[in-house]
């Protein structure tokens, strides 16, 4: 599966689950890690391990199993590595002291772009 197609698949499974504030970074060639990280908040340690459970069972039924999960017992900040697609899911204090957005787009333009459900969501390029 092409990474965008994941990134879109991972990006509607959280938008389906009533994530808040997803944000899509690609970070190609600032890390070999992988190709585009997507965050997004839950609004409780379940809710965060809800999420992670079904984006990884959903990219499972896609084709592509994930490499890992780390995280998923405590709740509060879960990442399901997808290879092409890493997705961190926390919950917004978590979110906010880490701050993944602000050290993944340091000089990258922050564009908008518009979801499935035609609202308004952030997307940064770190071309």
């Amino acid at each position: 599966m092409q990474v965008e197609k994941l990134r879109d698949l991972v990006v509607r499974v959280l938008d389906d689950m009533k994530a808040k504030d997803i944000v899509d970074i690609d970070v190609r060639g600032k890390t070999s890690i992988t190709d585009i990280m997507v965050i997004a908040s839950g609004t409780s340690d379940r809710h965060v391990k809800a999420m992670a459970e079904t984006v990884a069972f959903q990219a499972k039924e896609a084709g592509e199993a994930p490499l890992g999960i780390e995280g998923a017992e405590d709740g509060e900040w879960v990442l399901v590595d997808l290879n092409g697609v890493v997705a961190h899911i926390m919950l917004p204090k978590v979110r906010d002291f880490y701050q993944l957005e602000r050290l993944w787009t340091i000089d990258a333009p922050k564009r908008e772009r518009r979801s499935i459900d035609g609202s308004l969501r952030s997307r940064f390029s770190a071309k």
